[in-house]
């Protein structure tokens, strides 16, 4: 039973999968977004150097609307292409919530490599001098965006103006996880310490260690809606 209720989530997964790098609509936008971003924040700070502070702020800025961007589309797809109600017959609620959400984690993880190492590249000035504190806010911070956003994605799939309700019904839902990643990808181009770190570390664990199970118990509310 567990083999074959891993194998549907799987299954969803690999369906979103492959439909992006079918398409890749969803990715070409948000890398042009990223860099277009990146190149004018460049430009209008070139004679300036930022302290670690704003920069950490205006990376994660760039992190949560490239995340807008892209999981924005996750049911909405599903909607305009009709293949929701197909899902709804082939597998279970359970299923596409999970496969969904692993899609998003790791398109968020891409994302946001992606984001980093262009923002790194381009503005020199910012080094990041713990490697290790940031790797963790990376991979904490996308798992924390895709957690806090799945459920969302799928209340506005049905809604008339999809745009622009996404960013404003998760801003408020994600704000806890972006003051903590600033706060630790601050620490990480300061050189900050793990004991400094430690607390926005757990706080970014227990966000989606809270944010998935409460989803999960809603989302067959709306799915079957």
């Amino acid at each position: 039973m567990e083999a074959v209720y891993l194998k549907r989530i799987i299954a969803v997964f690999s369906k979103d999968t492959q439909s992006e790098l079918r398409t890749r609509y969803s990715i070409s936008a948000i890398l042009l977004f990223i860099l277009t971003t990146i190149t004018m924040i460049a430009i209008s700070s070139a004679n300036e150097k930022l302290n670690t502070g704003i920069s950490a702020g205006i990376l994660w800025i760039i992190m949560f609307f490239a995340a807008m961007t892209g999981i924005a589309k996750a049911f909405v797809s599903e909607e305009e292409r009709g293949t929701g109600f197909l899902l709804k017959i082939y597998t279970s609620s359970d299923a596409v919530y999970f496969g969904k959400l692993l899609f998003n984690i790791l398109l968020c993880l891409l994302l946001n490599i992606t984001a980093t190492l262009i923002y790194l590249l381009i503005n020199g000035s910012i080094v990041v001098k713990q490697p290790l504190i940031f790797i963790f806010m990376l991979a904490l911070g996308s798992l924390g965006m895709a957690s806090g956003t799945t459920l969302i994605s799928a209340i506005i799939a049905r809604a008339n103006v999809k745009g622009a309700l996404f960013p404003v019904l998760s801003f408020p839902v994600i704000l806890p996880l972006i003051i903590s990643g600033i706060s630790l990808t601050k620490l990480s181009f300061e050189g900050g310490s793990f004991a400094d770190a430690r607390s926005d570390m757990l706080l970014m664990l227990a966000y989606s260690g809270v944010i998935i199970p409460a989803s999960y118990i809603l989302f067959d509310l709306i799915w079957e809606e």
